[in-house]
């Protein structure tokens, strides 16, 4: 529920096939953008949210349902889609990526509730996973604390803007970008990555 990470999908999508090419293991890890709010969107608020959306759809071409979007009185609180996303990663990781994808279609280009449980459930069980096993994991304690250690570790690295890749080698973490680039500036970036990987 991240705009620009929803622009990004598409470059996303590439590099994550580039790194698998590599024999490259891959995790998700979800970074809370807003959790917990509790609140309905102010209108200043939802104007200032549109605003972005219109430029990820300039930027990036993706396609975005604007009429109706965040409707008066919705509550902005992503800690739901980004639990349903490690349920999935915990049930089988695959199916995460394939969740995300259908999580930021469902949000920004059909222009639904993707903070409501029965939405996520339908969308995951579309990603292939088990419907009861699903619903079951994601009410569960263990990955309501599973989503919140991701957001610990995404805050504890001192990362405040999405999408971020990182990149791993003996331990030690190299940024290949935060925030959206294009493709043909990041995949020559992995590309050097992953060279360097190999011979080490």
């Amino acid at each position: 529920m991240c705009s620009w990470c929803y622009g990004f999908a598409p470059v996303a999508e590439a590099l994550v096939e580039q790194a698998r090419a590599a024999g490259v293991e891959l995790h998700l890890v979800v970074g809370g953008l807003r959790t917990g709010g509790g609140s309905a969107l102010e209108p200043s608020t939802r104007r200032y949210i549109l605003e972005h959306w219109h430029s990820v759809a300039e930027s990036t071409g993706q396609p975005f349902r604007f009429e109706d979007a965040l409707p008066e009185g919705f509550v902005y609180d992503t800690e739901p889609a980004c639990r349903a996303i490690v349920t999935a990663r915990s049930l089988d990781p695959d199916s995460a990526w394939q969740l995300v994808h259908l999580i930021q279609q469902a949000f920004y280009a059909e222009g639904r509730d993707t903070t409501q449980a029965c939405v996520l459930v339908a969308l995951a069980e579309r990603a292939g996973l088990p419907r009861i096993e699903f619903a079951e994991a994601f009410d569960s304690a263990e990955q309501a604390t599973a989503t919140a250690a991701d957001f610990t570790w995404v805050q504890d690295l001192g990362i405040a803007g999405f999408p971020t890749l990182l990149a791993e080698r003996n331990g030690q973490l190299a940024l290949l970008t935060n925030g959206y680039q294009p493709l043909d500036e990041l995949a020559p970036l992995l590309g050097r990555w992953l060279e360097r990987a190999a011979c080490a």
